[in-house]
């Protein structure tokens, strides 16, 4: 009896969850309920397959409105309906420009319902209804439309549960419309009265008028709506040529193909291997989405694209030969299972990387090779601490008080009742969908028309989005393609180009010859020492510290420890145990021996996703499909869904009947337990560990070149400033930007480095145009003169080039050159210079003799780059008082010391007990690492106060060949007061 119902992701307006919905619609005694959410379908799929749950009969629609006036209802007579609904839907949602009329369109398989106050001039046609709210009844007595009741049906909508939802949904409008609560207009705001009626209260308010309840029945009984859940069969594009016969046929022979090229002598092991997953493919209807992975690195290919294939799709020897992946599974015995098994009901995935410039382009001939392509959406949700502020503002709260309430620096129960309010209400609303966002990679490509499960939009990449999740993609059987940037990828690809202008006497790099490198000595060397800064994956100080102690120097160590420093072997403990038992191989011994027996190449300690799923089916007795569960459950996705805890259960139950102690039992638990949502699998680390080799190369024989590029592509864990110092460690001079010199980007010659103008803030990007384009068409600038003459820019541009020292070529003191600017230029800043018969003789004016100081320059620097060029420990306010260097440490284990060090970065984390500790990095004077632990005390009483050099006092430990300290009192040291705005500069020489 209900068409009008909205849940939360009616954005900013309903409040009610879906689920919730159908709990109050079982409670209320109603069994057919329309969904019809405003503009938005992105809870229609889920409704459905939640509503067999609570044995209702579930009807779909839309309710369209331009912001919140009701315009008119369209609710699906089948699955065609719904299809046409989201068609129409998607028309307003891609183009924002377009209003949504009065009139609806007539559209095949489709209910219209008019509010009444919006009651057509003319007649309705056979599916057009006008609905009449309970308010409506009154005035309907005296309408001409009393003599037309056959067109009536009951219009009650259910936008909330109760009245706290109601001011809840008035907030939420408050936020959507920027104002204060108390000038919330009432036309943007639902009725009170819009909730949920038990069916026999809702059939008194309308006992005038049966026809209406009659009309209103016969609606919902003509809707039938489907969906397969059962996800027996994929919906992805069921063949890639012209049928499923010919797609075998195509992969077969691109598999076999691919043996020549991966293998130099295959045996019957490969043989069979290639048979095995040829067979389980094709019975899971698996054959397309392979074809269209390859199809895709085709195109990549022939690009000449960077990309790396990962994720557990690095189990499979077919996506290997095909050469989506660059990860042998025979050499590291993966275990095709993880990726596809015959009881795996939800799809797989392949996830590719491709360098952040490439990206776009692969999406683009996505979308115009594959029919049916849409991105996948994402619900960015309210968090507590936005919300806080969001709802501020709606209560008209000061900033200093919004301030306080975020940081949680309060009792409740002092605080003023606005204030209470907007903590309960933040905490109501936090996971309310927000707004629409893009998944990061996710794309799917279905056989059905996309608008036949959901109606899509177009955010600013303009590809079309959907408006449900990955979630809901996998429950309809929508596998989807992960298509992912990153700029590791980036950073290879033009180290490479780089190596070819700045050593063109060397042979071309062959930068996908892994089995050369993982041989390498010298690359075994800085991986076994951790002096990978800048290399994918392997340079973060977590993970510096464990290659340390686990003293890695092989492809399988990496593979092992791009897994092992996840959050769930860390937190499980058996990070520490790992390396214990490798370090030391009599440990091994305390090993389970069913553990052990399961996993021996990780000494009996869960490392891999595939390792649960060995775990759970032969210590934990589960079955394959069982497992299955498990693996889904790790993913962080479905651990809220009744069957994860059935498995565990289960799992408890099998071990007990095996008769394993119950402590064991819990142990292994809890460990399974802690890979939720962070475990790998071993083909993900293992397609990690190969960029992680192609990284190692160029920096451990082309470091300044790899450097370059990472400084280019912004970067990887550390600031620029990191980069420049690590270059500068391997010997290169470093120069600020030169107008005569420098490119947008960072450019080497010999082994000096030239930073780009794209690093200099506030530097704009047509002024780099310009500059570039002039110097390439007409040669380089002779003077400030030649340059004003030639470029059109503005003084606050020229100003920054100057500061810059990027005139440093005429030798003249870049004080005396901004005087000279200011002089010369005027402010206006002109799009072109115009061109007259004689040239404008330019006046020169006698500048004074302005000194620039060692001191103004630096300070100029961390203005322009946000890092000075010099040591920052020349720019402290007093000579350093501790003079004990890093390399030095070793020699004061368990002793108490004193050491500067300047801050690289920082970790925060929360102990057990929720108290807030951290990890820091910094480098000494000579540019050596420093590693401290700030437990909570510590932490508390000697915060860290932003980048600079601070005087770090604490004890010296080692741990596994690693040496860090534990920091007892910590201060930030004072630099020198900028001498630019200082009374009387300090003068050092230049």
């Amino acid at each position: 009896m209900y068409l009008n119902c909205h849940t939360y992701y009616s954005l900013r307006y309903g409040t009610i969850k879906p689920e919730q919905l159908l709990a109050i619609t079982s409670k209320n005694g109603i069994q057919t309920l329309a969904l019809t959410d405003i503009n938005n379908t992105s809870a229609c799929l889920d409704f459905v397959r939640l509503s067999e749950n609570y044995d209702i009969k579930p009807v779909l629609g839309v309710d369209f409105r331009n912001g919140a006036q009701q315009q008119f209802i369209l609710l699906a007579k089948n699955n065609n309906g719904f299809q046409n609904i989201n068609q129409y839907l998607s028309t307003f949602l891609h183009d924002s420009h377009l209003k949504i009329p009065e009139k609806a369109p007539q559209l095949e398989d489709t209910f219209v319902i008019y509010p009444y106050k919006n009651q057509p001039d003319d007649a309705l046609k056979d599916n057009e209804f006008l609905g009449i709210k309970p308010q409506d009844l009154n005035k309907l007595k005296f309408s001409k439309w009393n003599h037309f009741r056959s067109k009536l049906v009951v219009l009650q909508t259910v936008s909330f549960e109760n009245k706290k939802g109601f001011n809840t949904h008035r907030l939420l409008r408050a936020i959507d419309n920027n104002t204060l609560l108390s000038k919330l207009p009432k036309t943007e705001q639902g009725k009170e009265t819009d909730v949920m009626l038990p069916y026999n209260e809702l059939c008194e308010t309308y006992q005038e008028f049966p026809e209406l309840l009659e009309n209103t029945k016969s609606i919902l009984n003509d809707c039938q709506i489907a969906f397969d859940f059962s996800q027996e069969i994929p919906n992805n594009q069921k063949s890639y040529t012209n049928s499923e016969t010919e797609d075998y046929d195509l992969l077969k022979k691109l598999t076999y193909k691919g043996l020549s090229y991966r293998y130099e002598n295959p045996d019957e092991v490969i043989y069979n291997r290639i048979e095995k997953e040829l067979a389980i493919i094709k019975e899971k209807g698996f054959v397309s989405y392979f074809l269209i992975n390859w199809r895709i690195i085709e195109y990549a290919r022939s690009k000449n694209y960077f990309y790396v294939g990962r994720g557990s799709g690095a189990n499979s020897i077919v996506a290997y030969l095909l050469r989506i992946t660059d990860v042998d599974p025979i050499e590291l015995d993966l275990y095709f299972e993880r990726f596809i098994n015959l009881y795996r009901k939800n799809p797989p995935d392949f996830d590719i990387d491709f360098s952040w410039t490439d990206r776009d382009d692969i999406t683009e001939f996505i979308f115009k090779t594959f029919k049916n392509t849409a991105l996948l959406t994402v619900y960015n949700t309210f968090k507590f601490k936005a919300s806080v502020r969001e709802l501020g503002k709606v209560f008209g709260l000061p900033k200093a008080e919004m301030d306080m309430l975020t940081r949680g620096k309060y009792q409740i129960n002092q605080l003023d009742n606005l204030s209470q309010l907007v903590i309960k209400y933040s905490k109501y609303i936090q996971g309310f969908p927000n707004y629409l966002g893009i998944h990061s990679s996710g794309i799917i490509i279905s056989e059905k028309p996309i608008h036949y499960y959901t109606a899509t939009f177009l955010p600013p990449k303009n590809f079309p989005t959907t408006q449900f999740d990955m979630v809901v993609a996998e429950d309809i059987g929508l596998y989807k393609f992960d298509i992912l940037s990153q700029r590791g990828l980036g950073k290879i690809k033009d180290a490479v180009e780089i190596v070819k202008y700045n050593h063109p006497e060397k042979e071309p790099i062959d930068i996908h010859d892994i089995k050369r490198f993982k041989q390498d000595e010298n690359i075994k060397h800085i991986l076994r020492n951790a002096q990978a800064i800048g290399c994918f994956y392997v340079e973060s100080p977590a993970m510096r510290m464990l290659l340390k102690k686990l003293q890695v120097d092989n492809y399988l160590g990496l593979v092992a420890a791009s897994s092992i420093i996840r959050p769930g072997v860390a937190k499980s403990g058996m990070m520490r145990e790992y390396i214990l038992r490798y370090r030391f191989p009599e440990r091994r011994k305390d090993a389970h021996p069913v553990l052990l027996s399961i996993m021996p190449e990780t000494y009996g300690v869960m490392v891999y996703q595939e390792d649960v799923i060995k775990v759970a089916h032969y210590f934990g007795g589960l079955s394959l499909a069982e497992a299955d569960k498990l693996r889904r459950g790790m993913s962080g996705k479905f651990r809220s869904r009744e069957e994860f805890l059935q498995v565990k259960q289960l799992f408890f139950d099998n071990c007990k009947q095996k008769g394993e102690p119950e402590a064991l039992t819990e142990d292994v638990w809890r460990q399974i337990e802690s890979f939720a949502g962070y475990a790998f699998a071993k083909g993900h680390s293992a397609s990690y560990a190969v960029e992680s080799y192609q990284s190692l190369f160029l920096k451990t024989y082309y470091p300044l070149e790899y450097m370059v590029a990472t400084i280019n592509n912004f970067g990887g864990f550390y600031r620029t400033e990191l980069y420049v110092h690590e270059a500068r460690m391997h010997g290169a001079t470093i120069e600020a930007p030169c107008i005569n010199t420098s490119f947008n980007e960072a450019y080497i010659k010999g082994t000096t480095i030239y930073l780009g103008f794209m690093f200099l803030n506030a530097l704009e990007a047509k002024t780099v145009k310009k500059l570039l384009i002039e110097r390439q068409n007409h040669g380089i600038f002779k003077s400030l003169d030649n340059f004003i003459d030639r470029v059109p820019i503005s003084i606050e541009q020229l100003s920054i080039l100057i500061k810059a020292n990027a005139f440093r070529f005429t030798a003249v003191n870049k004080r005396e050159l901004l005087w000279e600017a200011h002089l010369k230029i005027n402010k206006v800043s002109f799009e072109e210079h115009i061109i007259t018969l004689f040239k404008t003789e330019r006046i020169n004016y006698k500048t004074p003799k302005l000194p620039s100081t060692f001191l103004e320059n630096a300070f100029d620097d961390i203005e322009l780059l946000d890092f000075p060029l010099c040591n920052p420990f020349e720019l402290l306010q007093n000579p350093s008082k501790h003079p004990l260097k890093a390399t030095q440490l070793p020699d004061y284990v368990g002793k108490i010391v004193s050491i500067e060090g300047y801050l690289i970065t920082t970790k925060n984390t929360v102990t057990k007990n929720q108290q807030m500790m951290h990890f820091g990095t910094f480098i000494d004077r000579e540019g050596y690492f420093i590693d401290t632990v700030h437990f909570p005390p510590v932490a508390s009483k000697f915060p860290f106060r932003g980048r600079g050099v601070y005087a770090i006092t604490g004890k010296v430990l080692e741990e596994f060949d690693c040496i860090n300290i534990e920091v007892v009192s910590m201060y930030k040291l004072a630099v020198i007061e900028d001498p630019r705005y200082a009374d009387t500069p300090k003068t050092i020489a230049v």
